[in-house]
């Protein structure tokens, strides 16, 4: 709690990019009180714009904008939650036992994760969605995307524990009898948890990124909301050239605040674990 205070008190990048995604967070629980179910057409007039009875006007399929970019935004944030989920317990997994253990076991992660590392992501997954067209889903792309993302967080939390490794506190839990699973997740792991949540959220914007970019291609689950697929089917009906723009602003406006909001978040983050900014807030303290 105290450190949120901080955050809030001497980072406004991350209190205006909190605040971005307290409302985002409330669209998300819009989208169970929405009055239409997400895959049903025609229940609204088609192709009307904005008005104060559809604030984001309604599209091709007779589907009311502003609740399917409600739908939307939960599904792309779910499927990046579980992409951060899968990709950081990994990369923290293996960044932890290569750091800690070391020697020939830490070359051979090592190895692993550098070889992993040198790997385009982007073609690798647009190959793998396309082999598996028309049978990826929500949580398969989650979970896809997640495997793709540890090996950089693994390299970062494995020079932290190899920090880690040489204090004080370490050599004292060795000499009392500890285990290395009882070290690592006792005495290590809380100083990780810092810089694992500002790691989260860039994973959030790599999750986001990637999954318009597959929705767009229409390379992932196109019966499903999200805010890439909103954009596919926007263009898929010309959105552009029938002069029902609305249709497309409003998910690419949203992809923007959301990560605008996150990339607050992360530079709040950042600048509050830089140990050259803990003095200034020690000084502002003691004022």
């Amino acid at each position: 709690m105290a450190a949120a205070r901080d955050l809030l008190r001497f980072s406004p990048s991350f209190r205006y990019g909190a605040f971005i995604l307290v409302v985002v967070l409330s669209l998300v629980a819009l989208s169970f009180f929405s009055p239409y179910e997400p895959d049903r057409n025609r229940v609204v007039p088609r192709n009307k714009p904005p008005s104060e009875l559809y604030v984001f006007g309604t599209n091709a399929n007779g589907q009311d904008v502003f609740w399917m970019l409600t739908f939307a935004v939960r599904n792309s944030l779910i499927i990046a939650g579980l992409a951060v989920i899968i990709g950081r317990s990994i990369g923290v997994l293996l960044g932890m036992i290569s750091g800690y253990i070391g020697g020939t076991l830490d070359r051979v992660l090592s190895s692993i994760v550098d070889s992993f590392i040198v790997i385009p992501r982007l073609p690798l997954l647009i190959l793998i969605a396309a082999i598996f067209r028309g049978q990826m889903t929500m949580i398969s792309l989650g979970f896809l995307l997640g495997f793709l993302d540890w090996a950089y967080p693994s390299k970062r939390y494995r020079a932290q524990i190899l920090s880690l490794r040489e204090r004080e506190f370490t050599h004292t839990a060795v000499f009392a009898g500890m285990s290395t699973l009882k070290i690592v997740l006792q005495e290590h792991l809380p100083f990780l948890i810092p810089y694992l949540l500002a790691d989260a959220v860039s994973g959030f914007l790599f999750a986001i990124g990637f999954e318009i970019t597959l929705s767009v291609l229409g390379l992932s689950d196109l019966s499903a909301q999200s805010i890439g697929t909103m954009i596919y089917w926007g263009n898929y009906y010309h959105a552009m050239l029938s002069n029902t723009i609305w249709i497309l602003a409003a998910p690419v406006g949203a992809s923007i605040v959301i990560v605008v909001g996150f990339y607050l978040v992360s530079l709040g983050l950042s600048t509050y674990l830089d140990p050259r900014t803990r003095l200034v807030r020690l000084q502002v303290k003691g004022q």
